[in-house]
Formats: C-alpha cells, sequence, structure tokens
C-alpha cells in the first residue's frame, strides 16, 4: 500500500518521495517570520553577497529581473526588517546590507548556507506560508449562511 505525505503543499508517494534533509527548526521559524517573499530572500542574498556595493532599485531590479519600482519596494522592506540600511552621504538613495544586531547577521548567515543547499525546500516553505495568508484572507471574506 501506498501511502501519501504533504509536504508544503505538494502531495507525494512513498516511491516519489526523495530523501532531503529537514530544514533546521531555527532556519525554518526565521523564515516562516522573516521572509515574506522569494524575491525578498533573493534581494537580502544579494545584498548580502556584496556588503560593500552601493544599492540602488535599478541595480536590483537589474540583477532580479523585476520592475524598479518592486526593487525599490523590496529595498525599503529590507531596510524597514533591520536586514539592510541607507548608505551614508552622498548614496542615501542607496541602500548596503547592515543587519542591526549580530543576532540577526548570524540567523541570515545559517538561512543563507541552507538556501545553498536546500533551495527547493525553502522556497517551498515560504509559498506554503503565502499560501496560508492568501487562504486566511479569502476565508475574512467568505459569505456565512448565519451572517
Amino acid at each position: 500500500m501506498t501511502g501519501f505525505f504533504l509536504s508544503f503543499s505538494v502531495w507525494e508517494t512513498d516511491a516519489n518521495r526523495m530523501s532531503y534533509p529537514q530544514i533546521p527548526e531555527d532556519v525554518r521559524r526565521f523564515v516562516l517570520t522573516s521572509v515574506p517573499s522569494v524575491p525578498f530572500l533573493e534581494s537580502l542574498l544579494l545584498l548580502r553577497a556584496d556588503p560593500d556595493q552601493r544599492w540602488d532599485s535599478a541595480l536590483l531590479a537589474s540583477r532580479l529581473y523585476i520592475s524598479d519600482r518592486v526593487a525599490g519596494e523590496l529595498l525599503e522592506d529590507l531596510r524597514t526588517a533591520g536586514m539592510a540600511r541607507r548608505c551614508d552621504a552622498p548614496h542615501t538613495h542607496c541602500y548596503c546590507y547592515g543587519p542591526v544586531s549580530e543576532l540577526l547577521r548570524d540567523k541570515i548567515d545559517l538561512l543563507a548556507d541552507v538556501y545553498v543547499s536546500q533551495l527547493v525546500e525553502v522556497t517551498h516553505l515560504i509559498h506554503s506560508t503565502l499560501e496560508r495568508k492568501a487562504q486566511q484572507f479569502a476565508d475574512a471574506f467568505r459569505l456565512r449562511k448565519d451572517t
């Protein structure tokens, strides 16, 4: 008898299930609480990879193949999350990698290491969170017979 497993919103059979190492619990918790989207994560990792680079929306947009507007929003989201900072004058229109604490820097470093070896699993974890939030939002507007 073949069983089924639900893994990050994907149904798999015993025969098709590949053996992947689990995402460490601390990384899983960090992703679920601090990484709202894959583009956010990709932006974060680009900034981390070149901490001396001054990133503006045009540069980030060209690296991620997204619009300047979306890139600008991602940079500001990273700043708001304490993962990036505005660069020093005269480049205050740019952003630089700059976690607000060593603890946050360590969490980002660990996530970056895990992402290299478990890209699909981390991506599925992010998407499962987005799907759950979308369903909760949709459920809030569901018409009920008793109302």
